[in-house]
């Protein structure tokens, strides 16, 4: 069962970039980030209650709780990052790098989680950085629109690397706690985390100026987000962090469907074989 909860995640994670895409065109990155915190919190608290997993909350130890807050922390990081990137990236080049955080992930989960690294890991990790190697390198003639403008790029290598301690930090801390209320409240501290940057950053008089046509995005991104979060670390509660994640990272084939229909983003032949590189690493390690 953690495998189809595993590829729902990957689903909805797939169509929460395009989504938000779409709803970050004029609106800070930061606030919209926000914005779908809320709704996101708001989805992880209605499912707590629907599974009456709400008592738990005192049964949580001290470590478990710490390791809760702080895959809260990488995942708020991961998140401003990301949107940032997605605002003033193309989607294919940036999701590209943010799901290459599988290659640090199972690196992370050998030193931390024991998970053992075998010949067909390590063939499949290989694939992975071919691939999006393959993928983020321009087409030959492609000018940079922007100038020489990289900015995109440090925010989505930033967004991979907060990712893959998301995913470790999270691992420990749904030990022996219920899935959806360990969601929940990792969601709180991101929500508080994503708005402490927005009073920082003087940004909070943007929310008023939102367009009505972009805060349905933001907040169906949301409502995307709260989906795949929930099957996500259902699946990373019952199943090994080194596969989980791999199919996770498969919602790169839900993006890029979208972004061609909706951003009309085409991929040159060498990013289609860098695709191939990633699908065919990915699979690897559900397979192995």
């Amino acid at each position: 069962m953690w495998i189809l909860y595993a590829t729902g995640s990957a689903f909805f994670a797939g169509i929460t970039s395009i989504l938000a895409k779409c709803g970050i065109k004029k609106t800070d990155s930061d606030v919209a980030t926000a914005i779908r915190t809320i709704v996101v919190l708001l989805f992880s608290w209605l499912m707590v209650l629907v599974a009456g997993s709400g008592s738990g909350i005192g049964e949580i130890d001290g470590k478990t709780m710490l390791f809760l807050v702080l895959s809260g922390i990488a995942t708020g990081a991961s998140w401003l990052c990301y949107f940032r990137a997605l605002q003033v990236g193309d989607v294919n080049k940036v999701v590209t790098i943010d799901k290459s955080s599988t290659v640090l992930t199972i690196l992370l989960a050998l030193i931390f989680l024991r998970e053992g690294l075998s010949i067909g890991k390590a063939v499949a990790v290989i694939l992975i950085g071919a691939g999006t190697m393959l993928m983020i390198t321009k087409k030959e003639g492609e000018t940079n629109q922007q100038g020489e403008k990289k900015e995109w790029m440090l925010y989505a290598i930033l967004s991979a690397v907060f990712a893959s301690l998301t995913a470790i930090l999270g691992k420990i801390g749904i030990e022996g706690v219920d899935s959806n209320l360990g969601t929940a409240i990792r969601t709180t501290v991101v929500l508080v985390m994503a708005w402490m940057m927005v009073g920082i950053t003087g940004k909070h008089h943007q929310v008023k100026e939102l367009k009505k046509k972009e805060l349905i995005f933001i907040v169906l991104s949301g409502l995307a987000t709260g989906a795949s979060w929930l099957c996500y670390y259902r699946a990373l509660q019952e199943g090994l962090a080194s596969v989980v994640v791999p199919i996770d990272k498969l919602s790169i084939l839900v993006t890029i469907l979208f972004s061609w229909i909706v951003f009309h983003e085409k991929l040159s032949k060498k990013a289609a074989w860098g695709l191939v590189c990633i699908v065919a690493g990915t699979l690897l390690l559900v397979v192995i």
